[in-house]
């Protein structure tokens, strides 16, 4: 196998939160997908979003990491628990997550997300 270089280029998959999710705004984001294993238990790439707010509920068997390239994001737990990320910072997002996701300053991030059962 090969190393995987994880990379942004052209314009990558674009999508707006869910309408029933939102809390402010109506943010662009583009996802660049750099690699897929396990039938998509495994996803790892890089996200960029503009400001913006929606509430986010992760399945049971959902983990994210992130790690922030440039920009600001807050993220807030269903008790009112908040959180802060900018350029260097990392963190898991885990199974089960529930709460808001809010883009404070346009945000570039890149991404590793598992599914499904860890043993």
């Amino acid at each position: 196998m090969a190393i995987v270089r994880i990379v942004a280029q052209g314009v990558g998959q674009e999508d707006r939160p869910d309408p029933q999710r939102l809390v402010a705004g109506n943010p662009l984001r583009h996802t660049w997908s750099g690699y897929e294993a396990g039938n998509g238990q495994l996803a790892a790439g890089i996200w960029a979003c503009e400001p913006g707010a929606w509430r986010i509920a992760f399945a049971a068997d959902k983990h994210e990491f992130f790690a922030i390239i440039s920009g600001r994001v807050r993220l807030t737990d269903e008790h009112g628990h908040a959180d802060t990320f900018g350029p260097g910072e990392a963190a898991v997002i885990p199974a089960g997550f529930r709460g808001e996701f809010r883009v404070l300053e346009a945000v570039r991030k890149y991404y590793v997300i598992v599914s499904g059962v860890l043993v």
